[in-house]
């Protein structure tokens, strides 16, 4: 079995999806540290006319200290959900296949949401759906296993039966291959894709919001991300 890994991004690009593919299961990372600084766990790139458009999701943190990822609540003070909506509304009125996801494009932004974990997943199962990924998700605190770094990983595929673990070529240099091999578990990296595909407001962008490639490319999205089916 292989096993994956990721953090719970807000809307993820393309590569989370194209790591999920790979995998035999992925494994969400929500009981880990919640970052203190920057973070595409509550924000990530769209395109607009003026080029990169940013969508972020304010939770709070003012007096809470270190939070786990699934302890993070979203503030719902201000305007920006309304912001938000209209925002990408906008941005992507003229995109072929926009008008078919508008409807959970409010849902996102409604209030039904009070942590953030709860938006994240739901998003990423909209998306995983809709790119026809069929690879099934399981949330780090349902297994009960916690733990930092190379340790936590490990513990996980001995917990999911697993005896490879996939992740990208950038992480190399941060697993310790020699913990792994005497845990029995084989390390496989990859290279995810970036696609290119048609979308708007000029020069390409890459590696935004898997939404850009779906509001673009409809149900041909997983074509274009798995054109040989083999990355």
């Amino acid at each position: 079995m292989i096993i994956s890994t990721y953090q719970p991004f807000f809307a993820p690009f393309s590569a989370f999806f194209a790591k999920a593919y790979l995998s035999d299961r992925m494994i969400v990372l929500d009981n880990v540290q919640f970052p203190q600084r920057t973070t595409w766990i509550t924000r990530n790139r769209f395109k607009n006319d003026q080029g990169t458009l940013w969508i972020t999701i304010p939770v709070w943190r003012k007096g809470l200290g270190l939070q786990r990822i699934n302890e993070v609540r979203i503030c719902p003070e201000g305007n920006w959900r309304k912001k938000h909506i209209a925002s990408l509304t906008i941005s992507y009125a003229n995109a072929p296949y926009f008008q078919e996801h508008l409807g959970f494009v409010g849902e996102i932004f409604s209030d039904r949401f009070e942590k953030l974990i709860d938006l994240n997943m739901t998003i990423i199962h909209y998306l995983k759906k809709h790119l026809m990924i069929p690879t099934p998700l399981a949330l780090q605190s349902d297994l009960g296993v916690k733990g930092k770094g190379n340790e936590l990983l490990i513990k996980i595929c001995r917990k999911m039966g697993a005896s490879e673990y996939l992740a990208q070529k950038s992480a190399e240099k941060s697993l310790d291959k020699d913990l792994f091999s005497r845990a029995g578990i084989a390390l496989d990296f990859f290279t995810p894709p970036s696609p290119v595909y048609p979308h708007l407001w000029g020069a390409f962008i890459h590696n935004l919001s898997a939404f850009d490639l779906l509001f673009n490319c409809g149900p041909k999205s997983h074509e274009v991300l798995f054109p040989d089916k083999g990355l």
